[in-house]
């Protein structure tokens, strides 16, 4: 769970979002769960501020966790639906990490019209309406189609999945 600032004990506002990782090692054409690797995760608060960083942020640290992969690849993290900023659509950054070494540095993206009906919510709705969707994003232009999570509806908030394949 990422949404406590750990220096403030302060919880994130806004829609819960569950998020699974089914990591495996791509070698030889084939796919096997990837045990032990390292995910980091982080993304911006509902107010599109991102913990650990200059400005309102600061000094503090919410949105930002890592996990160990289990015996199937599998890491998940209970966070909420991030916030937009000037010039981005809306994401969630990724690394992950194997034997030391990063073997996937990444971000995840978010389906625009969910993302306006979650932003019709409170907290986000406190906003003006967000700045860049994910067609006029410079990053999601360049690859961002495959790396957009699946997502569906559970209680007031949603469950996100992706599977990635790395290399070692």
């Amino acid at each position: 769970d990422i949404r406590t600032d750990s220096v403030t004990g302060a919880v994130s506002a806004g829609v819960p979002l569950d998020l699974t990782f089914n990591v495996s090692r791509v070698a030889n054409n084939a796919c096997t769960p990837l045990t032990g690797a390292y995910l980091d995760v982080w993304h911006t608060a509902a107010a599109g501020v991102y913990s650990d960083v200059a400005g309102a942020g600061a000094g503090r640290r919410f949105l930002r966790g890592y996990q160990i992969t289990d015996a199937a690849g599998v890491a998940r993290f209970t966070t909420i639906y991030p916030g937009w900023y000037p010039g981005r659509t809306v994401h969630v950054h990724v690394t992950v990490h194997v034997g030391g070494n990063v073997v996937h540095t990444g971000q995840l993206y978010f389906p625009d019209p969910l993302t306006d009906a979650v932003f019709k919510r409170a907290p986000y709705s406190r906003r003006p309406s967000r700045s860049t969707r994910n067609a006029a994003d410079s990053v999601y232009r360049n690859g961002g189609r495959r790396s957009t999570l699946k997502l569906t509806r559970s209680g007031t908030g949603y469950v996100g999945s992706i599977v990635m394949g790395v290399q070692r």
